[in-house]
């Protein structure tokens, strides 16, 4: 475990150790739940599928293309809950791949009508 305050920011750093150098590294998607056990149920999304959905995530350079950084502002759910647990996905591509997933950036996907 890691403790800190709330709404303080907490920095987090992904690596990938590999020795092949032209891989990189990209974060998809981050989630946090108040169970460890269960991602689905009461989540709060911080990134998802390359797109910031908190408005204190942030990403720092990295001078290693096998390195992200990136961090956010702490919270917690509703007063109940004492810890936050992290989900986060990473993807792994090829540098200059850039019909890779880690070259799309944010995908939005949208829903389609229904209608006849």
């Amino acid at each position: 475990p890691y403790y800190v305050g709330l709404n303080q920011n907490l920095f987090l750093q992904a690596s990938l150790h590999s020795s092949d150098p032209n891989l990189v590294l990209f974060v998809d998607t981050c989630v946090a739940s108040p169970d460890p056990n269960d991602f689905t149920t009461l989540t709060y999304e911080l990134i998802r599928s390359g797109c910031v959905k908190d408005p204190t995530y942030f990403s720092y350079h990295s001078p290693d293309r096998g390195v992200r950084r990136f961090g956010f502002n702490t919270f917690s759910f509703v007063e109940r809950y004492p810890s936050v647990y992290l989900q986060c996905e990473l993807v792994v591509c090829r540098y200059n791949d850039y019909s890779s997933r880690c070259y799309q950036g944010c995908v939005s996907r949208f829903k389609r009508n229904a209608g006849s």
